[in-house]
């Protein structure tokens, strides 16, 4: 992800619960100072007027910011339109529901999960937006899974100023191997533990001290998705960061929970999520793994 060529696709199917994605994105693009490819997708040709006013309304919030931005307009299904334009530039998507009626939600989906199986670029995806940047959440998730989420979590939180809280959630385990016996054996010591959980949550807390962040780490113990979202009402979080169920190329998504979608559709505040790719980090995790080495040896 390149500094000089990153921008913020905003999308839109002229669908008023879009809309708020819309506002979200004008805001966090004028505060991460990026640029902006404004999408209007036409599903149906009877879409193109409520699209084009929709548009023609975030290009004047953008233009009222003073944030550079270009209006594309593409034909065709929402999720397959966002995943093909997303993977022809360097992007951080930012969308919202796109307003599928009740039955076809009971029986495809969300139009997030689709976005969310087909890009890989980072998603702001936006119920309700909120102008604000103080309180963010990172859900650790699994080993590793989190580390670009949490990348792109600290530029904002540098940024905005924001306090961080690091969210690992212990959940319950069919097999006692020894690491996991161990994990809930000293579910709330874990930080302190030398298991991969507890020195990828040590990597961490220092990313974010020793870039001058307040970070506060909690561990909870149970259902990922009800803890997660139980930690999210009681916080009061204006972000919540989640690494991407696609970040394992293999079939893990296929059989276990989409933790993500699960969140990000019963919650209000935005949500970031993003695909771990290793080959993006690769000094920032030697920079970790150095530290958490030193830190084992005093």
């Amino acid at each position: 992800m390149s500094e000089n060529t990153l921008h913020l696709l905003l999308c839109t199917n002229g669908e008023p619960a879009s809309y708020a994605a819309l506002e979200y994105g004008s805001w966090i693009a004028n505060v991460m100072g990026l640029p902006v490819v404004l999408l209007g997708i036409l599903e149906a040709v009877k879409d193109e007027k409520k699209v084009k006013k929709l548009v023609e309304r975030a290009s004047a919030g953008l233009a009222e910011r003073g944030v550079p931005y270009r209006v594309q307009f593409e034909t065709g299904r929402g999720s397959i339109v966002i995943s093909r334009l997303a993977a022809e530039g360097d992007f951080i998507v930012v969308v919202g529901p796109l307003g599928r009626p009740a039955w076809r939600r009971f029986v495809q989906g969300r139009s997030f999960r689709r976005i969310l199986a087909r890009v890989e670029a980072p998603i702001f995806y936006v119920r309700q937006s909120c102008n604000r940047l103080e309180n963010i959440l990172i859900c650790m998730g699994g080993l590793g899974y989190s580390l670009n989420v949490q990348n792109l979590c600290l530029r904002l939180a540098k940024i905005g100023r924001a306090k961080v809280t690091l969210l690992h959630v212990v959940e319950p385990v069919s097999f006692r191997y020894p690491i996991s016996r161990e994990v809930i054996d000293h579910w709330r010591e874990i930080p302190a533990t030398n298991t991969p959980q507890g020195k990828a949550l040590r990597q961490a807390m220092l990313k974010f001290e020793s870039s001058g962040i307040s970070v506060e780490l909690k561990i909870r113990r149970g259902s990922a998705v009800h803890e997660i979202l139980e930690e999210i009402q009681q916080g009061k979080y204006d972000l919540v960061g989640l690494g991407s169920p696609y970040s394992a190329h293999s079939l893990r998504h296929a059989f276990l929970p989409n933790v993500t979608a699960e969140v990000a559709e019963a919650i209000t505040c935005p949500v970031l999520t993003a695909r771990y790719q290793p080959e993006s980090t690769p000094l920032e995790t030697e920079f970790a793994l150095s530290h958490d080495t030193r830190h084992e040896q005093k």
